[in-house]
């Protein structure tokens, strides 16, 4: 009998036992899980911080990038305008200042002045890209924003889930650099739609750097879009015709089929270089590693130029600047040095060959589709490639 009931008594307290420990089990699951999902909301809540983080970086180099690009643009107007340095300073400061203003790091406006150091403008060189000199105000060329989202400067971005993470603020900062090179070592063929502003006639390098150093003459004026008498710091030359050391030729140079006609060289004139004259040149319109391009001379002083001519009178244009010719007539092979910018003044195509002249002044001109060098072989004085982000 007490056999029977020990038998019988067993697996109860057997099922009595596992009971104990399923609940044991179900206790310590409970815990666990409690762990797991303190430790999965501390997860999420780093997480979404992180990307939180994330959006605003690329926010401030975009707000700092935008601001770089304008007051290199501004910089450009302004020396264009031939404002003095404190202003000029004053004007970029206020336009990257407005771009950066509308460039919200989440939600708030960043502030960039020269006031704060935020903004600074200098010299930079492909060449030399861990340079940026502030020294000489005339040779400035970049501007250069250092934004920042720290106590002090714009204030630190404000996180989510401080209370669980322990880290209520993220600073950043950023630096970027917008520069306007003169380094161009030539052109892209352009599209079908658009034309490369170059004259098809070169300067002499001598007569060029006579007019940088201002000795020739300086007797128009340009201002508000009118060309009048009178000096204005911009002195002038004779682009066409002159005296080229190539008998049977005065300057006109082919940028195309080596035997273009007067009415290919007057379309030029007005429309500029087209895709088909680029394809027609068959080899880039670039200068070499030696810093030399050659171009085939064309003969001739046409009168039937003079309409097309005095039709961009006022427009700025690009000329090829040359060293020394070889050979005559349609024979005569330019060597070019550069490409500069100008602005055509005044043109006379008739009448004894002393009283004709293409007269021109070198006027800072952006110059699309350009080839930037980063050696130093060559360096334009007027001509810029189009402002450009270099850090």
């Amino acid at each position: 009998m007490r056999k029977t009931e020990t038998m019988i008594a067993t697996p109860t307290a057997q099922l009595r036992v596992c009971r104990r420990r399923a609940k044991s089990r179900r206790g310590a699951a409970a815990v666990f899980g409690l762990v797991l999902t303190t430790a999965l909301v501390i997860l999420m809540a780093v997480s979404i911080d992180m990307g939180y983080i994330g959006v605003a970086r690329s926010e401030i180099k975009r707000s700092a990038d935008a601001a770089a690009i304008a007051g290199c643009w501004e910089l450009f107007d302004s020396r264009v305008e031939g404002l003095p340095t404190g202003v000029l300073e004053s004007e970029v400061s206020d336009a990257a200042a407005a771009f950066a203003a509308v460039n919200k790091i989440h939600n708030q406006s960043p502030h960039v002045s020269i006031a704060n150091h935020s903004v600074e403008l200098g010299h930079f060189d492909l060449a030399n890209p861990g340079v940026f000199d502030t020294a000489d105000p005339t040779s400035f060329n970049a501007v250069r924003i250092r934004l920042r989202r720290q106590a002090g400067s714009n204030g630190e971005i404000p996180l989510f889930f401080g209370g669980l993470t322990g880290r209520h603020q993220q600073a950043l900062q950023v630096t970027a650099t917008a520069a306007m090179l003169r380094t161009i070592s030539g052109f892209r063929m352009p599209t079908e739609a658009e034309s490369l502003p170059i004259l098809p006639f070169a300067l002499d390098l001598e007569t060029w750097e006579r007019v940088l150093a201002e000795e020739t003459e300086d007797t128009y004026s340009f201002d508000a879009g009118e060309i009048a008498r009178g000096a204005d710091g911009y002195f002038e030359c004779n682009l066409f015709p002159q005296g080229t050391g190539s008998p049977g030729n005065r300057g006109t140079v082919d940028i195309g089929h080596s035997n273009n006609s007067t009415a290919d060289i007057a379309r030029q004139i007005v429309h500029g270089i087209s895709a088909d004259d680029y394809a027609e040149l068959d080899k880039p319109l670039e200068l070499d590693e030696a810093g030399e391009l050659t171009l085939n001379g064309d003969t001739g002083i046409s009168a039937g130029m003079k309409d097309e001519l005095a039709s961009i009178v006022g427009q700025k244009r690009i000329i090829p600047i040359f060293t020394h010719v070889t050979g005559n007539g349609n024979n005569a092979m330019f060597t070019i040095v550069r490409f500069e910018g100008v602005r055509v003044l005044d043109v006379k195509l008739t009448g004894p060959m002393y009283k004709k002249h293409l007269t021109v002044q070198p006027v800072p001109m952006v110059a699309r589709h350009s080839i930037v060098n980063g050696s130093q072989l060559t360096s334009s004085s007027y001509l810029y490639a189009p402002v450009m982000l270099v850090e």
